[in-house]
C-alpha cells in the first residue's frame, strides 16, 4: 500500500466525527420520539381546535382530542411498540379536558399544557444554573453515559448547559406568544397558534442540541466500563484459583 492509499489522519477524524454526529442523531431520535412522536404530539390538539372551529361545541371536540389520543397509545400497544411518548400526549389531553369541562372555558383546554411549557422552560434554565442541566439528565441514560458527563467530561457537560439554556429560551419565547393570546384571543385563534407552534420551536431545539452534541467530546459509556470491570474481576478471581490447584 503507498502513502496515498493510507488513510490520513484527517480522513480518520472526519469519519469519527460523522459517526459521533450519527450516534447523536440517532439518541435524540430515540429520545424525543422521532416524526411518529410529534404527529402524536400535535393530533390531537390538531382535532380539539379543527371540530371547535366547525361546531364550537366544547365537549364533542374534547372527547375527540381524549379518543384520538387514547387509539394512538392502542396502536403502539398492538404493535409493542415504546408508548412513552402517547401516554404523555394522553396525560396531558386528559388534564386540558378535565380543566375546560370543570370551568367550561374551551381555552382552558390548552391552560394544562402552556402552563407545563413554562414549568420546563423554567427547569431547563434552573437546573442548568445549578449545574446539573436537565437535558444532560434526559440524553445521560440514552447515551449509556449516565451522570459521568457532571465530573469526567468537561465538555459533554458545557455543551448539556447550552442545549439546556437553548431549550430555556425557546419553551419562554413560546410561553411569551401564547399567554398573551390566552387572554387576548378566542380560543379558535389560540388554539391555531398553539398548534402551529408545535413542531417549528421544537425541531429548532433538537436541532441546536445536536450542533451543541456533535462538537462535544464522546459520551463515556459507564456501562461498558462496568463490564470490563466484572470480566476483569472474573479473570482475575480464575487467575488466583489457577494459582492455587497449582
Amino acid at each position: 500500500m503507498t502513502s496515498l492509499d493510507k488513510p490520513t489522519t484527517t480522513d480518520q477524524d472526519s469519519s469519527e466525527a460523522e459517526a459521533a454526529k450519527a450516534v447523536t442523531e440517532a439518541a435524540l431520535f430515540e429520545a424525543f420520539g422521532g416524526v411518529r412522536g410529534m404527529v402524536e404530539t400535535v393530533l390531537p390538539g390538531l382535532l380539539f381546535v379543527t371540530i371547535f372551529t366547525i361546531d364550537k361545541d366544547l365537549h364533542v371536540s374534547a372527547i375527540a382530542a381524549l379518543g384520538v389520543s387514547l387509539l394512538l397509545v392502542a396502536v403502539r400497544l398492538v404493535r409493542r411498540d415504546t408508548v412513552k411518548h402517547a401516554f404523555s400526549g394522553v396525560f396531558g389531553v386528559a388534564f386540558g379536558v378535565v380543566f375546560a369541562m370543570m370551568t367550561g372555558n374551551a381555552k382552558d383546554f390548552y391552560l394544562p399544557g402552556m402552563i407545563y411549557t413554562l414549568g420546563l422552560a423554567v427547569a431547563y434554565i434552573g437546573t442548568t444554573l445549578a449545574g446539573v442541566p436537565l437535558i444532560g439528565l434526559i440524553l445521560g441514560p440514552v447515551f449509556k453515559e449516565n451522570l459521568s458527563w457532571r465530573t469526567r467530561n468537561p465538555g459533554r457537560k458545557k455543551a448539556y448547559a447550552k442545549a439546556s439554556y437553548a431549550w430555556g429560551l425557546i419553551l419562554l419565547a413560546k410561553c411569551a406568544i401564547l399567554f398573551p393570546l390566552y387572554w387576548w384571543a378566542d380560543t379558535a385563534q389560540l388554539g391555531w397558534v398553539l398548534v402551529s407552534l408545535k413542531i417549528p420551536p421544537f425541531l429548532l431545539a433538537v436541532y441546536l442540541t445536536w450542533v451543541f452534541l456533535a462538537k462535544a467530546p464522546a459520551p463515556i459509556d459507564v456501562f461498558a466500563e462496568m463490564e470490563a470491570k466484572e470480566q476483569a474481576e472474573k479473570e482475575r478471581k480464575a487467575a488466583q484459583t489457577r494459582s492455587s490447584e497449582a
